[in-house]
């Protein structure tokens, strides 16, 4: 793995080759694409994603029709985006789609779905006559907490797989790292 510590590292700038057998599309410079910590993030995430969403269709707790949906990878990381985002007390499309970085339009769609899977229902928001607000349905609670359990479950997982103290520093990094983000 090449990720390596930037603490003292040269600010980016124009790249320069070492030879001019290796230039800048020779192969000195495609290691980097492979193991760059956006894509070792990336790679992770969907690791996780699948993980959770393989326990949640094993979970008796999860309504059969939900895990036969799970099981035949009919749900997938982009429906975890409603498991993660949706307050327990219900939100707006327009705020869903902003906690989970997606447009209103790919949350729309996400929504009916789900709705006709029977996770989340639309009603009328109680504060605002005028919008509707994305809640769970009896169903869409056991699925959440069906995913709460997954996910405590794979961060085990993921803990025996590479040790404590790595999870930890892993854990305290990202939280770090995402806390700067905007989005």
């Amino acid at each position: 793995m090449s990720f390596v510590s930037t603490e003292n590292a040269v600010p980016p700038g124009p790249a320069v080759p070492a030879s001019a057998a290796d230039g800048p599309a020779g192969p000195a410079d495609e290691a980097w694409r492979q193991t760059h910590l956006g894509r070792l993030l990336g790679h992770a995430l969907r690791r996780f994603d699948a993980r959770v969403l393989a326990l949640m269709a094993s979970d008796v707790q999860v309504p059969l029709a939900l895990s036969n949906l799970a099981a035949r990878a009919q749900v997938g990381a982009a429906h975890i985006h409603i498991t993660r985002h949706l307050a327990p007390g219900g939100s707006r499309l327009s705020e869903l789609a902003s906690s989970a970085g997606m447009s209103k339009q790919a949350m729309g769609d996400l929504v009916d779905q789900c709705e006709a899977w029977g996770l989340v229902t639309r009603q009328a928001d109680p504060h605002d006559k005028r919008a509707r607000q994305v809640v769970f349905t009896p169903a869409g609670l056991l699925w959440l907490e069906a995913f709460r359990q997954a996910v405590a479950r794979a961060e085990a997982e993921f803990t025996q797989a590479v040790g404590r103290d790595v999870a930890t520093v892993v854990a305290l990094g990202l939280e770090a790292y995402a806390a700067g983000y905007g989005g």
